[in-house]
């Protein structure tokens, strides 16, 4: 499998991180269709002529509209501690999300409690805690506004099931293509504007600082986005 087809972001002989495109799925579900891992394996299978079962370890997920930083571990230290580090917080994760309405205020933070229905795959937010419920929390910054969508950036405090969907739903911010949470359409393929921009973390085994971004998937908005954000940090610089 060619590096490229992968979007291969990282890799050294601990960790591997890919640039997800919103219809790739990272660990196999009741769909049977290829996985992520899947790719992963076949990619360390070629390029370092394995035979047998190569391993390939999952420390976290996106869901499968969403886009952006995944990463795999390559042996059982990396995944342990990985793993370890996205439970207990020791992982920053910035995310991009468009939506199309304005938030309230131009950055916040959100904190509900949500409840998961497994039945329709979804979680809504509630006014306190019981009944199953786990606090979700985030912090929001509005990065610019197109003609049409805003452009938020959000960095995650707790790690729940859709957090980012259900949360910023909950203040009448609608992700792009987000029909489950309110999106007035959904988009060609699926996929939902909501994007995994960057994860920061002490790499498990080198003890080292680790940043990994990834750019969004090729599309009509997220290409205004990038040209926005490339002007943007060009502007900065020459101040």
């Amino acid at each position: 499998m060619a590096r490229d087809s992968l979007r291969i972001l990282y890799e050294d002989n601990h960790i591997l991180a890919v640039n997800k495109m919103p219809s790739d799925i990272v660990q196999g579900d009741r769909t049977g269709d290829e996985t992520l891992a899947d790719r992963v394996r076949e990619h360390l299978r070629i390029a370092y002529g394995k035979s047998g079962n190569v391993f390939v370890g999952i420390p976290h997920r996106l869901d499968r509209p969403t886009s952006g930083v995944v990463l795999f571990a390559r042996t059982d230290k990396a995944l342990e501690r990985l793993s370890a580090m996205f439970r207990e917080g020791g992982v920053r994760k910035i995310y991009w999300a468009m939506v199309a309405e304005r938030p309230p205020a131009d950055s916040g933070s959100l904190a509900h409690w949500l409840r998961r229905n497994p039945a329709q795959n979804k979680s809504y937010a509630v006014a306190g805690p019981g009944g199953g419920t786990r606090e979700a929390r985030l912090h929001y910054h509005l990065l610019f506004s197109l003609e049409r969508y805003h452009l938020l950036e959000i960095e995650l405090e707790t790690g729940r099931h859709h957090q980012i969907r259900a949360q910023l739903a909950a203040i009448g911010c609608h992700i792009k293509g987000d029909l489950k949470y309110g999106a007035a359409r959904s988009n060609p393929g699926g996929g939902i504007h909501l994007h995994a921009r960057q994860v920061s973390f002490v790499h498990p085994v080198r003890k080292s600082p680790l940043v990994i971004t990834a750019d969004p998937p090729k599309d009509p908005v997220w290409d205004a986005v990038m040209a926005q954000w490339q002007d943007t940090k060009e502007g900065t610089a020459q101040m």
